[in-house]
């Protein structure tokens, strides 16, 4: 925040309280500021009280002495609220000019009513607007119940204890009216003694076709307040909706079952399991933040290892690697086993003249047989004339 915006809402906090001090309103707007350059109200005295201050030093040690908000804005029927109604003479009627001015006799009773469903900043800022609308603003704000609000506008996410608790809690509130009516009428009015109703200036049509806000308007009693374009109730539902899958998934992560959430069975494993994936994804993205810069390190280091088993493998399991090498000499060991050479074959067999150069210089011949003892051809073993009167006469000799 820039030293210049410091020094402004510091002073208009100090205007503020001077303002209360007066008898004047509390607020701190920069429109309504002196500083401000749209500043087109305020008594002198602000002025002067701004000018006892020297520097923003002084003005911040001054704050430091305000008295802060410190409890809820009271409602209607509650005994705080009920005598600053009665203090309140509301026969002093206020117009719209002197309201402007700022010059009244006393507070300016100022009415803005809603449903106020999921609070949000854009109901914030509407209730800004109307607590600065005029200097010396008592904000009144009505908020409807749920059976009027269901029958007029639809259901509510929030039920109206919900929806009062919530508006009496923002601090530009002083007072809330529970059991606000739909169209406001004369009786409600002079009830709680109202001068002003504040509300963005679109008509809100009623069941004949005619504006809630006309015949305020046309007695000058109406002041119109901006929207804040982008945000709205209808807004934040239609985004749960669109997203209905991943605020379902939040849900039964922080505990809530699938009856709660009126889930089926099915729809209730299969939302655990993508919170299941989801939270293993976070897990890995918080170990590579925390990582750091060692994360290139690792890097170039797997580089290196992972070319170190590519260089490991290929060696093992390459074409030329070593259990290439142990399968072809056990293939050709086995090979041996199983296949033993052949027979030496003969000469004269008829295959001989078939076989090759190669088997010739691999296998010696086989050696010669001993040929067969040949007797004298004058043996007398061996003639024809060979008898057994001779072998007998041989005998006898």
């Amino acid at each position: 925040m820039s030293r210049k915006r410091t020094r402004e809402e510091t002073m208009l906090a100090a205007v503020s309280h001077q303002n209360s001090i007066n008898g004047e309103s509390a607020s701190c707007s920069k429109e309504h500021s002196p500083i401000h350059a749209n500043y087109n109200g305020g008594s002198s005295a602000n002025l002067m009280f701004l000018k006892d201050f020297k520097s923003i030093d002084q003005i911040s040690v001054y704050q430091e002495r305000l008295p802060s908000i410190c409890k809820e804005a009271p409602f209607s029927d509650d005994p705080e609220a009920i005598a600053e109604r009665n203090a309140c003479d509301y026969n002093t009627r206020i117009t719209l000019k002197q309201a402007r001015s700022g010059k009244v006799p006393r507070k300016i009773r100022v009415y803005a009513d809603g449903i106020y469903d999921l609070f949000h900043q854009g109901h914030a800022r509407q209730l800004l607007q109307a607590k600065n609308i005029f200097p010396n603003v008592y904000l009144i704000v009505g908020v409807c119940n749920d059976e009027l609000t269901h029958s007029k506008k639809g259901r509510t996410v929030m039920t109206d204890l919900e929806r009062y608790d919530a508006v009496r809690h923002c601090r530009y509130v002083d007072e809330v009216v529970r059991d606000a009516p739909w169209e406001l009428d004369d009786d409600f009015m002079k009830r709680h003694k109202i001068d002003f109703v504040a509300h963005d200036d679109i008509p809100y049509m009623t069941d004949d076709g005619s504006d809630v806000y006309a015949k305020f308007k046309a007695k000058g009693m109406f002041v119109a307040t901006q929207r804040t374009e982008g945000v709205s109730t209808s807004d934040i539902v239609a985004r749960i909706v669109k997203d209905y899958d991943i605020y379902v998934r939040r849900n039964l992560a922080r505990g809530y079952s699938a009856k709660e959430l009126n889930v089926s069975f099915l729809n209730e494993k299969k939302f655990r399991l993508q919170n299941k994936f989801d939270d293993l994804k976070d897990k890995g993205k918080r170990v590579m933040e925390n990582i750091g810069e060692k994360r290139m390190d690792m890097i170039s280091k797997w580089e290196e290892k992972s070319r170190d088993f590519i260089d490991a493998f290929l060696l093992l399991f390459g074409r030329e690697g070593r259990l290439s090498t142990i399968w072809n000499e056990g293939k050709g060991r086995l090979m041996q086993a199983l296949s033993p050479p052949a027979s030496p074959k003969r000469d004269g067999s008829p295959n001989s003249s078939n076989s090759s150069h190669n088997d010739e210089d691999q296998t010696s011949p086989p050696p010669k047989k001993t040929g067969r003892y040949e007797f004298p051809q004058n043996n007398h073993y061996l003639s024809d004339d060979y008898s057994d009167d001779e072998e007998e006469n041989l005998h006898s000799k």
